[in-house]
């Protein structure tokens, strides 16, 4: 009876996973979109406690500084050791969620020794992911 409720349990948490779509913010973005890291790359060692740049890569969508509300455009959030935060609100705004509202598209960095990730998410005008959510692939660096 027990395995039977445990197993029940499991695949109603596992449906809800599957079948639930990630509530995303209202601004449309095109589905064509690709944010990316351009630099530094996946696995590429980095200097530890010394500024390095992170540039960030756009395709079919455009960069405009938070406030202005332009179609198919946003602007940069880098995420530092940290998952996605939830796409139906706004990126908080702290040492792990870096926020580039004038429209940057690189920046300075210094991390401290050890491996940490790094990943993009585009922010609408109020610095809420759009719909569809746009952001890059996680990657990995080692700060040596």
């Amino acid at each position: 009876m027990y395995k039977f409720l445990a197993a029940a349990a499991f695949a109603a948490l596992i449906s809800a996973f599957v079948s639930s779509p990630v509530a995303a913010g209202t601004t449309p973005a095109p589905r064509d979109a690709i944010a990316y890291i351009g630099y530094p790359n996946d696995g590429q060692v980095v200097p530890a406690n010394k500024p390095f740049r992170v540039w960030f890569g756009l395709r079919y969508m455009g960069v405009a500084p938070k406030g202005v509300k332009y179609p198919n455009t946003g602007h940069h959030h880098l995420l530092i050791d940290t998952d996605l935060p939830p796409m139906d609100q706004e990126i908080p705004s702290d040492r792990q969620h870096l926020h580039f509202g004038a429209g940057e598209t690189e920046t300075m960095i210094e991390l401290p020794p050890g491996k940490h990730t790094l990943q993009l998410l585009m922010g609408d005008d109020k610095h809420v992911p759009h719909d569809p959510p746009i952001y890059s692939k996680k990657i990995t660096v080692i700060a040596k």
